[in-house]
């Protein structure tokens, strides 16, 4: 197993957040507009059900978004996300303030992103993870990057692959069953 390989296992062991970004990470970065100018987002079923396994095991999610949208909003709302924090490009700040609330150091979050504005935080976590069609300097970040693309399902691998290194998969999958 290569070294990085290695070290991506052992900080993922310790992570008890997952940090999520929207555009590109939780959607697949299209922005749908109507006729009257409304903004609408596509979200992966998958991702969604990752992000309920992911707390029903333990692992708390937030989300920071560079946008603002009330279809994002809606989402958030559905999935129980408590940490949403829309409208921030510079989201370092915002990401010490969730840590500080949940009371964690930084090498227990992880961050997924796939843009710029995901490298600021990419650096200040234990695990910094980005999307398979990231831009090349976040993939340069990554400890680990998905093998799907942003809103086709690569938040459900991140959460897999977190929960496999902590040993809590099996019982996410269990509380699904019953």
């Amino acid at each position: 197993m290569p070294e990085d390989a290695k070290l991506a296992i052992a900080r993922a062991r310790d992570v008890e957040l997952l940090v999520l970004d929207v555009d590109g990470v939780m959607t697949d970065g299209g922005i749908y507009v109507d006729a009257r100018g409304e903004v609408t987002k596509r979200f992966h079923v998958h991702d969604g059900l990752g992000i309920k396994a992911a707390q029903a095991a333990g692992l708390a999610v937030a989300v920071v978004s560079g946008l603002d949208s009330p279809a994002v909003a809606a989402r958030m709302r559905e999935l129980g996300i408590e940490e949403y924090h829309p409208g921030h490009y510079r989201k370092v700040a915002v990401l010490e303030g969730i840590l500080a609330r949940a009371g964690l150091a930084p090498h227990q979050a992880a961050f997924l992103g796939d843009d710029w504005v995901d490298a600021g935080p990419m650096e200040l976590v234990g695990l910094p993870m980005a999307v398979a069609d990231a831009q090349p300097e976040i993939l340069d970040l990554a400890l680990w990057v998905s093998r799907r693309g942003g809103g086709q399902g690569a938040v459900r691998e991140a959460v897999r692959y977190i929960l496999a290194a902590k040993g809590r998969l099996e019982a996410a999958y269990q509380w699904f069953l019953g």
